[in-house]
């Protein structure tokens, strides 16, 4: 490690200990609304598509569907048609489902590893049950809004699946080798899952605490007026993009009593697209046993961020 990161760091580290010194308390409450998210929310939502995710992988119905697919995610996305199954996945369980399938695919050796990091540019994504209840209903008071988020997400992602396509060359498009299951699919799937939600919840109460720190010292609310004030955005907008840059669950729920405007939905579709740090760390480490860049992720991430913002500018006054 060079000496200007570990200085960087080890500063870091420093003020994160002052920190957690300094407001005990209020980082002890941030860990337990962090915990209560991940038991409440998380956990429910997420473990059984962890499950079923594995346990299609291990099944060997990637390569069945890739045969199916192959033409498609060719001609678009540059990738083998396997990788249709972690596209699926990533858009109806939600983050990072869509990482964890890919990760699976590289092991079985049924995409490379390339492939699997340009898969990562654009699989992994929130799914419908976070998007249409806590952000359309819950925060906005409407389902027609989660469904205009959703949309905007979708079509964020292949947007960005497309373009990250077209930073290599083509090649021909090749039908994957049919795999056949695996004995044991269901304790190796469940083994699997429990792994990623362990690493999943880890990061969200980590994230959490950060966050809770910030706003104890006063961080956050000066950074919000601060980009209030820069973008001409609502104070509670700004504070909920600034929210969202570390913890996607905190960063919508932040924006709970906002008015339902083409602007605040917007900023609540990029902070979606965006996933947080802790969807970027959670991609990290859900992919570290396939050895997979995850440098695509954080591009794709991006682009999902400013292409989501641009499409619900764009279909917001058919819903509103």
């Amino acid at each position: 490690m060079k000496k200007g990161a570990f200085a960087l760091y080890a500063a870091a580290a420093a003020a994160s200990a002052l920190g957690l010194i300094a407001c005990s308390a209020e980082a002890m409450e941030a860990a337990r609304y962090s915990l209560r998210l991940c038991g409440e929310v998380l956990i429910p939502s997420l473990f059984p598509f962890f499950v079923l995710s594995a346990l299609i992988q291990e099944l060997g119905l990637p390569s069945r569907l890739g045969r199916l697919a192959a033409p498609g995610m060719g001609r678009l996305f540059g990738v083998s048609g396997s990788g249709c199954a972690a596209l699926i996945l990533g858009l109806m369980a939600g983050y990072p489902l869509g990482a964890a399938s890919v990760a699976g695919l590289v092991e079985r050796g049924e995409v490379s590893r390339e492939e699997g990091g340009r898969l990562l540019g654009f699989c992994n994504n929130s799914g419908p049950a976070f998007i249409l209840g806590a952000a359309g209903t819950g925060v906005f008071g409407g389902a027609r809004f989660g469904l205009l988020l959703y949309a905007a997400h979708i079509l964020a992602a292949l947007t960005a699946g497309v373009l990250l396509s077209l930073w290599r060359p083509r090649a021909a498009v090749r039908l994957p080798e049919i795999r056949p299951a695996r004995a044991g699919a269901l304790p190796a799937a469940v083994t699997a899952s429990v792994r990623n939600m362990l690493n999943v919840c880890g990061f969200v109460i980590a994230f959490g605490v950060v966050t809770g720190t910030l706003d104890a010292v006063g961080l956050l609310p000066a950074l919000a007026l601060d980009l209030s004030r820069l973008t001409g955005l609502e104070i509670s907008a700004s504070r909920a993009a600034i929210v969202g840059f570390f913890e996607l669950g905190g960063g919508v729920g932040a924006m709970r009593g906002l008015a339902a405007t083409p602007v605040n939905l917007a900023v609540c579709a990029a902070v979606i697209g965006w996933g947080g740090l802790s969807v970027h760390f959670q991609t990290s480490a859900v992919v570290a046993g396939a050895e997979i860049s995850t440098a695509r992720h954080f591009t794709g991430r991006c682009l999902s961020a400013v292409f989501s913002f641009v499409y619900v500018l764009l279909l917001a006054p058919a819903v509103i």
